[in-house]
């Protein structure tokens, strides 16, 4: 009996000395603590103290592209910079291959100026400034025109575009400079021409749908594509219809749109269905067409096949991005494609040398080979305003590239500045406010404007 009552005491030890080792394992676990360092404590030792510094996920920036190994390592080299006497069109020039750009190594804030009506719910900034013949004209949610002088930024003229009876918000499209006239798109199917000394109407032309991109102007050819993806190739001097092409509809698109690039007598048209066409300028004949719509779509916002960002026309390569995952070169004359590269974006591509930098959909800002298409470096940027609760995801708007640094600018009210040699952050600088349109540069001034309506120049 005694045997009997040890041996039942002795199993009761037992199971006591179970639960109390799952015990502490629970505990252990509860409080992040390995068994290593329950230990480390009872002898004395402690936990190690942090590191200092605040505490960012590697989620936050997680990238998805990768430099391409036989790459990273090849130092990248750019030709030098040269100074633009002016920034007339949205892209820079009608071809929207602008290269390197001068400016001073160190800008400073010149002047700003209130150009009138900010971006809110239902109204946003959709025009980049330009700037020629001494003069910054710039577009504000209203379809107020205004125009500034570039030294100081006093105003020189404005004048109020939108009909009387317009009480509901629409988004404009935008605005180009050519031979002494600002031309502007509207969203209210209108396209109007004016002079760029005093801001006098020339003439005005009613299209068949609103327009949310700037037009492209060259050789005494305006050329504007509409909502409903028809392109109209008007007469600068009467707006008299030459010819018009048009492409697939589509119910939904990304918002905002595409200005045509043109160069050699070709005008290369980007469409909100993904379709990317060329034409002859003189008569509208389609000389080849591409699609820029990925065979795989992985969420929701990728079926958005639209081209936002505007095609580059350089050295007789086409350079094309779309939103749902396509970046491509095809060449010119042929309409074949050179490289492609699963990349999304709704930002312009900036063409330099041998290469071509690029801001994706996913907050990434890339080097890649115009050659081959080939990614040289990848640098992440911060994706959200609050990275702990991933709340306020940040818009970015660029890349221009200026004297050795790319220039971006967020909806977090910052402009980046970043090596395009190897992607480091070169420095940061506050906005007054979110910037939502890409920045431009001219005579060796950084223009910014903001979504307040604050137009900053810097030189």
């Amino acid at each position: 009996m005694t045997s009997m009552m040890r041996n039942h005491s002795n199993q009761t030890d037992r199971k006591l000395w179970h639960m109390a080792a799952m015990l502490v394992c629970i505990v252990a676990l509860n409080g992040c603590e390995s068994v290593t360092d329950t230990f480390d404590r009872w002898r004395g030792k402690g936990p190690q103290p942090p590191l200092p510094g605040k505490r960012i996920s590697v989620l936050d920036n997680d990238r998805t592209l990768s430099a391409d190994s036989a790459l990273a390592s090849r130092p990248i080299l750019l030709p030098a910079p040269t100074r633009n006497a002016s920034w007339p069109q949205a892209g820079g020039y009608a071809n929207h291959a602008m290269h390197h750009i001068q400016v001073a190594d160190n800008i400073q804030k010149a002047w700003s100026a209130d150009i009138g009506d900010g971006a809110n719910d239902e109204e946003r900034l959709n025009s980049s400034p330009v700037i020629a013949d001494g003069m910054v004209f710039a577009m504000d949610s209203q379809s107020q025109i205004s125009a500034y002088n570039v030294k100081d930024g006093a105003r020189i003229w404005d004048i109020e575009l939108a009909p009387e009876d317009d009480d509901e918000g629409h988004i404009g499209g935008g605005l180009a400079y050519d031979d002494g006239t600002v031309f502007v798109t509207t969203g209210f199917a209108e396209v109007v021409a004016l002079e760029s000394k005093t801001g006098k109407v020339l003439w005005r032309k009613n299209l068949t749908a609103p327009m949310r991109s700037a037009p492209t102007a060259r050789g005494g050819r305006l050329f504007v594509v509409t909502m409903n993806n028809q392109l109209f190739a008007l007469n600068s001097k009467t707006g008299e219809t030459l010819w018009q092409h048009r492409g697939l509809p589509e119910i939904a698109s990304v918002l905002g749109g595409a200005s045509p690039a043109v160069d050699k007598g070709v005008v290369v048209v980007p469409y909100t269905s993904g379709e990317l066409i060329a034409l002859k300028v003189e008569n509208g004949r389609v000389l080849w067409q591409d699609s820029l719509t990925a065979a795989r779509r992985t969420d929701v916002l990728s079926n958005l096949a639209g081209i936002r960002g505007r095609p580059v026309i350089d050295r007789g390569l086409v350079i094309a991005i779309s939103n749902g995952g396509v970046m491509t070169a095809i060449d010119i004359r042929t309409g074949q494609r050179v490289w492609g590269n699963e990349i999304a974006g709704i930002e312009s591509p900036w063409v330099a040398g041998d290469y071509v930098f690029v801001l994706t959909t996913d907050a990434e800002i890339a080097a890649i080979s115009r050659k081959s298409g080939k990614v040289h470096w990848v640098r992440g940027l911060p994706r959200f305003e609050d990275p702990e609760d991933k709340e306020d995801p940040i818009v970015w708007t660029g890349p221009i590239l200026a004297s050795d640094r790319l220039i971006v600018a967020g909806s977090n009210q910052e402009a980046i500045a970043i090596s395009p040699y190897d992607g480091r952050i070169l420095g940061i600088v506050d906005m007054p406010d979110r910037v939502t349109v890409a920045p431009v540069v001219s005579d060796g001034s950084v223009y910014f404007l903001a979504d307040d309506a604050e137009l900053v120049a810097y030189r």
